[in-house]
């Protein structure tokens, strides 16, 4: 994330003619030269949905992760983890909102900017990171059975000290001073990098990374499905034989999240890159800008999602939420009769005889 400073100066101005003679000018290199302004409307809009959605989803899924009773498993390790990238990534998005709602004008500082912007793809790609891993624990489970399972010990002990390092020493790395004259100040934006073509580079190796871990996260599902479903067709009889089929469908969440949800981001990225680095027409740039935009709500998406995968995975989880969502049922039945008790008494109170629902016969039908 870059803070980058526009100086709009109003004070001169010069004519394209020159003695009769059209002379063609050349762009201001100061001036914007892709239109920010055509989707910050839809885009305050359907960040804010996703932020209501995400911080709802992510608080009961951390709620119900840590009231489960159930013995702690690497799963239920990483899939905590999640909800806390995904929880601080949505705490990015109401600054996201309010940038687009005031015009795509940025005024709370570069620092902010800065920090903000790091928090969005660092738990983006947190959460990229430990999908990978849950569909790589449950291959080896499924594969390798309690052998894999006990190398995976020391795994399990360590998955959230190794994320908190993840996060700090990123977190370090991304903060750096700034300097800048306030005058249109924008955060989110296109940016070019002919003069630092290695951040350029460094999003190369990310989206590296990104390809890596989909086709090993592909692998892993298409064998642990063809496995469940042998396993289910050659055992037809055994009572949890059908449960086979059913995890197998299951395992298949994670593809499908990580297909929506990033491949796009990570497809348009490719050419948004070249964009930055090479010379290219300003409708390219613009072109680039907008989808790498629109890919990016696809990615935020993923927050609301994962709570959706967390059912999924974990049926202590669902039970959980269906005990949490019982309890809230019945206090508001609660209070409602409460509510219709205390109507009713006052009812009583008003009329000086207490109503017990008879009715009133006229004594000509006696």
């Amino acid at each position: 994330i870059k803070w980058t400073t526009f100086h709009l100066n109003t004070k001169t101005s010069i004519s394209p003619f020159v003695n009769g003679i059209n002379l063609t000018m050349a762009p201001d290199p100061q001036q914007p030269c892709v239109d920010y302004d055509a989707l910050r409307w839809p885009l305050a809009v359907l960040y804010s949905v996703i932020f209501a959605l995400g911080l709802l989803g992510n608080l009961v899924a951390l709620w119900a992760l840590f009231h489960v009773r159930s013995k702690r498993n690497s799963v239920r390790v990483f899939l905590i983890n999640v909800a806390f990238a995904d929880l601080l990534l949505v705490v990015c998005l109401p600054f996201r909102i309010l940038y687009h709602a005031r015009g795509n004008v940025w005024t709370l500082g570069p620092t902010l900017c800065n920090v903000v912007g790091n928090f969005f793809y660092m738990n983006m790609y947190i959460s990229i990171t430990l999908l990978g891993l849950i569909s790589v624990d449950r291959y080896l489970k499924i594969h390798r059975g309690t052998l894999a399972q006990s190398r995976l010990q020391s795994t399990r002990r360590s998955t959230s000290v190794l994320i908190f390092r993840v996060w700090t020493e990123t977190m370090a790395e991304k903060q750096k001073p700034f300097t800048f004259t306030l005058c249109y100040a924008k955060c989110f934006h296109y940016k070019e990098l002919h003069d630092a073509k290695w951040k350029a580079y460094i999003n190369i190796c990310m989206l590296l990374v990104f390809w890596l871990v989909f086709i090993s996260l592909v692998v892993s599902y298409v064998k642990i499905a063809l496995k469940l479903l042998r396993r289910s067709q050659n055992k037809p009889d055994l009572p949890n034989a059908h449960r086979y089929s059913r995890t197998a469908r299951k395992s298949f969440f994670i593809l499908f999240l990580f297909t929506v949800c990033f491949v796009p981001y990570h497809v348009i990225r490719v050419f948004y890159i070249k964009t930055q680095i090479t010379d290219t027409s300003c409708f390219w740039k613009g072109v680039a800008d907008k989808a790498n935009e629109l890919a990016l709500l696809f990615s935020a998406l993923n927050t609301c999602l994962d709570p959706v995968l967390l059912l999924l995975l974990l049926s202590s989880v669902r039970k959980e939420v269906r005990r949490l969502m019982g309890n809230m049922f019945r206090a508001r039945d609660t209070s409602v009769g409460v509510s219709g008790s205390s109507s009713t008494v006052e009812m009583e109170g008003r009329t000086g005889r207490p109503d017990r629902g008879q009715v009133n016969v006229p004594a000509t039908l006696k």
